[in-house]
């Protein structure tokens, strides 16, 4: 988390001039995010850890299959503003995926910008450079409250924390320069490789392990 605030923050900033962000719905999606966020934190302490890469590759498998089904969203620009029981839905829905941003936050990004573009009609460049913002208060939340646990490695966390942000600054910027079209085409193929990296590697292999037991020492 104390990494992935300065990786949001490196991704959030080419994308602050121009248009790109959808301030309109900013102030609400950081408000709802930070309840949920701050809740999932804490809920790390008392979760067991082996639910969390079921939860992962179901929900990322999910939408791979959205997004492949619905060609065309998030690619041309929607003249269709959602109603108010899509927009609920929508604030509903980043509120909980906070809460597992806290938690977990592995794809909640990328489980994030398939709502925004789903519910609230966004583009992927408008829906991807959203949720950068958005993350950056997400993973700080959780991030005060892990240091308040003494959770944090700092020399590990400021190591990856400075990759993270050169990286995500230099896709950010590649990212602007991009169409919605090849923007689609790069998110399916990592949301699909990630999706099944989980299943495969943190579910299936884990589920045939076998439980070393006293008894069996």
């Amino acid at each position: 988390m104390f990494a992935l605030t300065l990786m949001s923050l490196g991704g959030t900033l080419p994308f602050l001039p121009g248009n790109a962000l959808n301030r309109r719905r900013l102030p609400l999606l950081i408000g709802v995010t930070l309840l949920g966020s701050a809740i999932g934190a804490l809920l790390l302490l008392i979760v067991p850890a082996r639910i969390v890469p079921v939860m992962v590759s179901t929900a990322i498998i999910g939408v791979a299959v959205f997004a492949t089904i619905y060609r065309r969203t998030g690619v041309d620009s929607s003249p269709l503003l959602p109603g108010r029981s899509l927009e609920f839905v929508g604030y509903a829905l980043t509120f909980l995926l906070g809460i597992y941003g806290g938690l977990f936050s592995g794809g909640y990004v990328t489980i994030l910008t398939a709502i925004f573009v789903a519910v609230f009609r966004m583009t992927f460049l408008e829906a991807v450079a959203t949720t950068k913002l958005v993350n950056i208060f997400s993973s700080a939340i959780a991030t005060a409250i892990f240091m308040g646990h003494g959770l944090v490695d700092y020399r590990l966390g400021t190591i990856l924390g400075f990759t993270m942000f050169v990286g995500a600054l230099l896709g950010a910027r590649f990212a602007r320069r991009l169409g919605n079209l090849w923007i689609r085409r790069i998110y399916l193929t990592a949301v699909w490789l990630l999706g099944l990296k989980t299943l495969i590697f943190d579910v299936l292999k884990n589920h045939g392990t076998p439980v070393t037991t006293p008894h069996s020492l």
